[in-house]
């Protein structure tokens, strides 16, 4: 079943186009990994998926109902059903974990008792390694330890989907192995979709159940990772036949 679909969707800021003629679909309890050279529009499109980003054109579905970016309602649940992780982390440097991981809590559910929402907030660090950290400060965490503080965070309201932009980015091959592990994890234990946007070939032959290739303002290839690593595609073999350490430089 799919969770996410996108239907002749163009996306883009104001009149100027980055991506159009979008037709994919998200399945559930899946993760797809949407890759491409820098500057083809991946964290653009990912913008959209999060409703952050009101589509140019066409029609984006999440579940069985079409998104209205105009409507506040369709909004608020399609916020309510995603989660993100930033490629930063986006943790807020004057709040403890505890309180960045709290925070969309605090902002949705203003009016849930302080037990509950303690329950919530160490339920989701523990799953994270990171519960001994609560108490830290975003400065005082590794880049591993903030990625996966950020991940708690888009995790604590449950939502059903994940948008992951470059989690890898910054972290050495074996910090960015444990956060693919625990990607892993998560999905086969709580039944999460992810979309994650990677550069990263480990990363994405780790982790990737299926592929959106973004070339040229268009999806150039979609399908299963299998699918895509067998493609003769000039483009699609040159991305991915690369070589891993230059990947990793």
């Amino acid at each position: 079943m799919d969770i996410i679909a996108a239907r002749n969707l163009a996306v883009g800021y104001d009149t100027s186009r980055v991506l159009s003629g979008l037709d994919f679909d998200i399945p559930e309890v899946r993760i797809t990994a949407v890759v491409g050279t820098s500057g083809c529009g991946k964290s653009t499109l990912l913008k959209t998926l999060a409703g952050l980003l009101p589509p140019l054109e066409g029609e984006l579905f999440f579940g069985a109902e079409r998104v209205d970016f105009q409507s506040e309602a369709s909004l608020a649940s399609l916020y309510h059903g995603i989660g993100v992780l930033y490629q930063n982390g986006a943790l807020l440097n004057n709040l403890g974990l505890f309180e960045n991981v709290a925070l969309p809590v605090r902002m949705h559910h203003p009016d849930m008792p302080e037990a509950v929402l303690r329950e919530m907030v160490h339920d989701r660090l523990a799953q994270v390694d990171l519960l001994d950290s609560a108490a830290k400060f975003p400065s005082e965490l590794s880049g591993g330890m903030r990625k996966r503080g950020a991940l708690a965070r888009a995790l604590v309201l449950d939502p059903a989907v994940v948008l992951c932009d470059e989690p890898s980015g910054g972290l050495d091959p074996i910090t960015s192995n444990h956060l693919d592990d625990l990607l892993l994890k998560i999905r086969e234990t709580f039944r999460t979709t992810f979309v994650v946007v990677t550069h990263e070939l480990r990363s994405i032959e780790k982790i990737a159940d299926r592929v959106l290739v973004l070339r040229e303002g268009r999806l150039h290839f979609s399908g299963t990772l299998a699918e895509v690593l067998a493609s003769e595609d000039a483009f699609v073999r040159t991305f991915f036949h690369r070589k891993a350490d230059h990947d990793d430089a």
